[in-house]
């Protein structure tokens, strides 16, 4: 009867691991796709604050969040009003 080493094993085991862990991967991740639909204001330090406060739980981490928030939408829909007031001549056009 032929005996299986310890590396032989652990080797298995290993693969056995990837192999699990890719399939769940595969099976529970989605693919990203950018649309017009999508967060452009979105940025880097706004990501930062995000992971601060996933990794804390933290109010103050929080509130930094939601400030970093606010201000990152504000600046950004403020150069696209800027941008459209601009192109078409007057507010109105901004409307519906």
């Amino acid at each position: 009867m032929e005996q299986i080493s310890s590396k032989e094993i652990l080797e298995q085991t290993v693969q056995q691991f990837t192999n699990d862990t890719e399939r769940t991967w595969f099976k529970h991740s989605r693919n990203i796709n950018i649309t017009k639909h999508s967060k452009s204001w979105w940025n880097k330090k706004y990501q930062k604050e995000l992971e601060n406060y996933r990794v804390s739980r933290n109010v103050e981490n929080w509130r930094k969040f939601r400030n970093i928030t606010n201000k990152t939408k504000c600046a950004f829909f403020n150069v696209k009003i800027q941008e459209t007031a601009a192109l078409r001549g007057g507010p109105w056009e901004l409307m519906n």
